[in-house]
This record gives C-alpha cells, structure tokens and sequence, in this order.
C-alpha cells in the first residue's frame, strides 16, 4: 500500500453492513462507512464502496455483490451475510458454506484482506417464543461454525460478535431488535478497528463510540414497530412461517420424548458435511 494507491474498501452483505439502524439524512451509514474514515493513516486516502444491500443472502453477495466488488480491485472486503439465510424456507447449510468459500477465495485470490463476523441468533433477539426460536439459533449456530472455520482456513480478520454483552445492551440496538442502532454500529466499527489494529495493519484514529445523535425513544420505537415493523415481519413470515411452524412442531415432538439432543446433532452432521465438502473441492 501506498499514499499514491490508497485503501480501496468493499463491504459485501446484508442490511447490517448496508447500516440500517444507522440513518444519515435519507439514507444509512452503518458500522463499515465508520471504519472505512480509520482504515488508513490520515495521508493515505480511502476509497470505500458499500455493496452490501437489505434482505441479502449468500447467494445474491456471490452472484451480484462479489462481481461488482473484484471489478473495484479492493484491498479489504468485508463479508458479513448470512442470517438471511437463516430467515428462509430454502436454508440449506451445504449451499451456505459452499458459496462462502467461492466468495472468500475469490477475494483472497485477488490479494484483499477480509473481514468477517459471526452474528447473534435472530430468533434470541427477537424474543421468539423456545419452540420457535431454538430452530433459528440451530441454524444461525451452523452459519457460524462455517464462518469461523473458513476464516481459519483463509485467515482473515475475524469479529466474535454473536456473543457479549452488547448483545443484552438494549441501548445497542434499533426499534426492530434485529440491527444495531447507531451505538451499535460504532461499536462493531471500533472492534474491527481494534482487531485490525492488533493485527499489526497502520490505520488511522479508531471510530468514535459516542453517539452523535439521541437514541430514539421508546414511543418512537414503538410507532415503528407498529408500521414499517409489521411490513418487515409480514414480508419474512410469507416465506419462512409455514416452515418455522414445521420445525417448531418437530422441536415439541422431540422435546416431548426427550430426544431433543437429536436435532443438535443432526445439525452438527450437516455442518461437518459442509466443511468436508468444500475442503474436497478446495483440495
């Protein structure tokens, strides 16, 4: 890298990279516009670009967002995607990590540092009853096994953000519970900044986890809540209900002959299949 070059910075992902939770006049900023005014000492410019767009799963960041972001040529990508995935009736583990391998070698071939996270369970956050949401952290668990193993494998820099206390902080978090509000966002910046930092990478000052405007009330969380809430909550319960009905039936079935442990390890099997398998296609 140098001051002619500059940092050329991508983030890849849903709407938590988008920056939802983060508004900025009419639109959002978000955790990786924060870190992108740190990444690089304060005589060397930074060039970001934020493909990451709303409802996103790993399928649209490799199709769409991947292409898009080699033809920038960045120096550091951040990839943090996959509690869509979680969130459909198509959830397939084996599909998952498959299209997140082609996405990380993609953007280690071309020599770019990457950034990755694993994420909290969205039926926890969203305070869904045992039976519906056990399902949804079996599943966003596996999302993170695979992440944390392929970050191992392509050694990126990697954010443990699925667990903490932040995750508890309701001063974290937006009106929806599912994304960060601005607290939350400048906090997940600062940690990447830390963890880069410590990685021996010269950046600029780290962000700010001071807020620069109030957190919203509890009224105006709850007029949310009652208007674009519903339409968000609609949306995904038109595709994933009639399944995450299926699940919760066969989670009090197996609750019922205390057999429950069996789900866990099926879904352990299916992870291990999925590393396995694009470990062959790796080698």
């Amino acid at each position: 890298m140098s001051p002619e070059h500059g940092v050329r910075f991508a983030a890849l992902g849903d709407s938590l990279t988008e920056g939802v939770g983060d508004p900025v006049g009419d639109g959002w900023r978000g955790w990786a516009a924060l870190l992108a005014e740190g990444l690089a000492p304060g005589e060397v410019p930074v060039e970001f670009r934020n493909f990451a767009v709303s409802g996103a799963q790993t399928r649209d960041v490799l199709e769409r967002q991947l292409p898009q972001a080699l033809e920038f040529g960045p120096d550091v990508v951040a990839v943090l995607v996959g509690v869509n995935d979680t969130l459909r009736c198509t959830f397939d583990i084996h599909g998952i990590a498959a299209r997140l391998d082609a996405v990380y070698a993609a953007c280690a071939g071309q020599g770019a540092l990457l950034l990755t996270a694993c994420l909290p369970d969205p039926g926890a956050m969203l305070g869904l009853p045992g039976t519906l949401a056990r399902p949804l952290g079996r599943r966003q668990r596996a999302v993170n096994t695979v992440v944390h193993a392929l970050s191992e494998r392509y050694e990126v820099v990697h954010l443990h953000a699925a667990v903490g206390e932040w995750i508890a902080d309701r001063a974290m978090w937006s009106a929806d519970r599912l994304h960060p509000g601005e607290r939350g966002h400048r906090m997940l910046a600062a940690r990447f900044h830390a963890r880069l930092a410590a990685s021996g990478r010269e950046l600029g000052p780290p962000p700010s986890c001071v807020p620069e405007r109030p957190e919203p009330t509890r009224s105006a969380s709850l007029r949310w809540l009652a208007t674009a809430g519903t339409g968000w909550v609609a949306r995904r319960c038109t595709d994933l209900l009639p399944q995450l009905m299926a699940l919760a039936a066969d989670e009090v079935r197996h609750e019922v002959r205390g057999t429950r442990w069996r789900l866990d390890v099926r879904a352990s099997a299916a992870v291990s299949a999925a590393l396995a398998s694009v470990a062959v296609d790796a080698g």
